[in-house]
């Protein structure tokens, strides 16, 4: 059986120690500033890109992976035999889906499986380390196609955004969403459905507020859960993410993993964001 070779695109916010160890290919987005495209995570970093908004007063726009880019990461493994699963970024927030379609379409049809996450960020993770166990036990592409296929619609998705700004400024939200919730201190919780990201949440107050309601919202499901692993995401919000981190461990007893959001999820998202994500239960292991 050929060795099966699993690839995310940058925005799933992968910890680097599971990249390392697993041997995750990434192939990443553009954040574009100007007439300047950088790789997301290899030429820009969140602090980087944050100092460069701070000075200019403008966001940067993203794009997607060319198919170029996506046969470039994939011949060397298609070379030597193997096969590939790509995970990628929700189709409805980007082309990337596309654009590995359209590269997958130059190698015979059985070589690469393309799956739409229909998710961002380390819910991408997720579905990247249910597919990594999966070919560690000696499951077919084709069977861990399947698998996620069970497990996607049970991953969920909710994250607290300090300020509107951003989200408006990328066309995420409307200027009077933004308005409104600047003059009444609403702080959203978000959350992702069916590919897209929509409001779960509206919390007036504090920040500390919002991110204590965000955890309660996980709470409420964590018999529920599949406690392989809980994921925290954030943004420039670690001692946030720390203390979310102890308090899930504790009130859940699964496995939490903290992880940094990438440039491309900081364009859209702004800094002291926080998320959690993790899967419900499924029937199919």
């Amino acid at each position: 059986m050929p060795t099966i070779k699993i690839f995310a695109d940058s925005t799933s916010d992968l910890p680097n120690s599971w990249i390392e160890e697993y041997d995750i290919g990434i192939v990443p987005l553009y954040v574009i500033f100007g007439e300047q495209s950088l790789r997301d995570g290899l030429d820009i970093t969140p602090i980087d890109l944050y100092q460069r908004v701070t000075q200019d007063g403008d966001l940067p726009k993203t794009a997607a992976p060319s198919p170029a880019d996506f046969m470039r990461a994939f011949t060397p493994y298609i070379e030597r035999g193997d096969q590939i699963l790509f995970i990628s970024l929700s189709s409805e927030l980007s082309s990337t889906y596309q654009n590995a379609l359209i590269a997958a379409d130059e190698y015979p049809t059985d070589q690469i499986a393309v799956f739409d996450s229909l998710n961002l960020s380390s819910a991408i993770g997720l579905l990247v380390m249910k597919a990594i166990k999966a070919a560690k036990a000696g499951r077919s592409l084709k069977e861990i196609v399947t698998l996620l296929e069970a497990v996607r619609p049970e991953v969920e998705t909710e994250f607290v955004v300090d300020t509107l700004e951003y989200l408006y400024k990328g066309g995420r939200c409307s200027g009077m969403q933004n308005l409104i919730g600047s003059l009444l201190k609403i702080r959203p919780i978000i959350k992702v459905a069916e590919g897209k990201m929509i409001p779960a949440t509206r919390v007036r107050g504090k920040r500390e507020k919002a991110v204590e309601q965000l955890l309660q919202n996980v709470l409420d499901k964590k018999d529920l859960m599949d406690h392989d692993h809980i994921m925290v995401v954030h943004s420039l919000a670690e001692e946030d993410a720390l203390l979310m981190q102890a308090r899930l461990q504790e009130l859940t007893q699964a496995e939490v993993t903290l992880s940094n959001a990438g440039c491309v999820i900081c364009s859209h998202c702004g800094p002291h964001t926080i998320g959690i994500m993790y899967s419900k239960k499924t029937s199919i292991s």
